[in-house]
């Protein structure tokens, strides 16, 4: 397998993320919010305010993180564009059938309706760019930035491509969230978000983010990390079938438990969800310094690109932060990291990254 680096980040979250000083020292609380928002920067830095009107918010956030991204690596142009969301522009699409209501399918206006494609976004970022190379948006709901990652290593792997401009976006709306909530996947009742896993309850707390990763097969002192590798498996019966997945995947990469310095772990406040995160940390990960994320980001389809992100800095700058720690294990030199994530026990998650 090629090697493959993380040269650059953009990351617009709920945390002050975007200016890349490295993880937040100042984390942002929002008491009793019913789900998480992104902090959005000013736009007019790379969107001129005209173009910016036209745009809905998910694009903005999607342009302006993948610019910032492009901007650290150094890079004006990638070879390819791929993106993961699990639903997509939802604003826009919520707009295109408000007004097929109002206007009873009559005079309708086309522009929310081409722009509520899931391909909306890296579109816009080629015609911002330029770029018109590969260009692919995996919508595979809670595997959708794992299958655009995995279609990257295959592109560096089949030599396509040298630079690859990897994102992982979805926004929340409020009629989106209000849908979500009576299907039970949000608490019910209003919580801090920073003390997720103190409430034994059904539900987590719903989020959103737009994460971009510039991905080269080029080492560098500068680079981030190094991805390893990514194994993605679906609906598993038990915790026992989960344990092996976990083992089998390091194993492949020549690795055992005991080799992982990091294990950050997609638990969600969900008491339905968590019991196998909370298994594992007393069981294979029991001597291993892990860590959670969710209750700075919230949940949605993508959220493990802020996963990466977290373990792309932490692999950086060799740190760990409290706010993210869920046990207390002695540090030491972080070499490798794994996230393990999966959302609602369906669409389960393995990515490896280690030292650049």
């Amino acid at each position: 397998m090629t090697d493959i680096y993380i040269k650059g980040i953009g990351n617009i979250s709920p945390q002050k993320t975007i200016d890349n000083s490295g993880f937040p020292d100042e984390v942002m609380e929002y008491p009793d919010a019913e789900y998480l928002k992104c902090i959005e920067p000013v736009y007019k830095k790379y969107i001129e305010p005209m173009a910016s009107r036209r745009m809905s918010r998910v694009v903005k956030m999607g342009l302006y993180s993948a610019k910032t991204c492009l901007d650290e690596a150094d890079i004006e142009k990638p070879d390819a564009i791929i993106t993961g969301t699990g639903l997509g522009c939802v604003e826009d699409t919520e707009k295109f059938l408000t007004s097929i209501i109002q206007n009873e399918e009559k005079l309708l206006n086309p522009t929310p309706f081409i722009q509520s494609t899931h391909n909306t976004i890296s579109a816009q970022i080629s015609l911002f760019l330029k770029c018109h190379g590969y260009n692919y948006t995996y919508a595979h709901r809670g595997f959708s930035f794992e299958s655009a990652l995995l279609d990257s290593i295959l592109m560096f792997n089949e030599k396509s491509a040298n630079t690859i401009l990897l994102g992982g976006v979805d926004e929340i709306t409020e009629n989106t969230y209000q849908i979500t909530k009576r299907l039970g996947h949000w608490k019910r009742e209003n919580i801090n978000h920073l003390k997720l896993l103190e409430y034994k309850t059904k539900g987590s707390i719903a989020g959103e983010g737009s994460a971009f990763f510039l991905l080269t097969n080029q080492p560098d002192k500068a680079n981030y990390a190094k991805i390893s590798s990514v194994h993605a498996f679906y609906k598993p019966e038990n915790s026992g079938i989960i344990k092996n997945e976990i083992i089998s995947f390091l194993s492949k990469n020549n690795l055992r438990v005991e080799d992982i310095d990091v294990a950050i772990l997609g638990l969600n406040g969900d008491k339905n969800f968590d019991e196998i995160y909370y298994k594992l940390t007393e069981e294979i990960f029991k001597n291993t310094v892990c860590a959670y994320f969710k209750h700075l980001c919230g949940e949605y389809h993508t959220a493990s690109s802020f996963a990466m992100y977290t373990a792309a800095n932490i692999l950086k700058n060799q740190f760990v932060p409290d706010v993210i720690k869920f046990n207390n294990k002695p540090q030491r030199q972080y070499k490798n990291i794994l996230i393990y994530n999966h959302y609602r026990n369906i669409n389960h998650s393995l990515l490896l990254l280690q030292n650049a």
